[in-house]
């Protein structure tokens, strides 16, 4: 079971003041815009600066979804993205483990991801893109 991290998803107030931060003031470019996806239920945009392969996504999620909590200063990073080669037999491993499933695998865009948390409570979402 290989892991290889791709990207960092941090939590965000107001999407169109965040954006307007990284785009204009940090100089990142829009790789990637979704909004209101299922499960979600929430805001996803995917930064990138030039000439680097590391992504930034931000995210807001409207009280009615299952990924949102109260926003709390210093309480931004969201999650951490790891790509998978496997994503069913990713997920049955770590339940044979004694890894929690936060969020089971389920379809969104033209890839297949899932959630499970570390020892501090971060989200770890697992990615199948292929």
């Amino acid at each position: 079971m290989g892991f290889r991290f791709i990207y960092t998803g941090i939590r965000v107030k107001n999407m169109d003041e965040s954006i307007r931060f990284y785009t204009e003031v940090l100089g990142m470019k829009i790789a990637e815009k979704r909004e209101k996806m299922e499960p979600t239920r929430g805001e996803v945009v995917t930064l990138k600066s030039t000439n680097s392969s590391q992504l930034l996504e931000l995210n807001f999620y409207e009280e009615e979804s299952p990924f949102y909590a109260p926003y709390m200063n210093g309480e931004d990073l969201d999650h951490l993205a790891f790509d998978v080669e496997n994503l069913e037999n990713t997920v049955s491993d770590l339940k044979r483990r004694g890894i929690e499933i936060v969020v089971e695998p389920y379809k969104i865009g033209g890839w297949r991801e899932a959630f499970i948390r570390d020892p501090n409570g971060i989200w770890i979402e697992l990615l199948q893109r292929k």
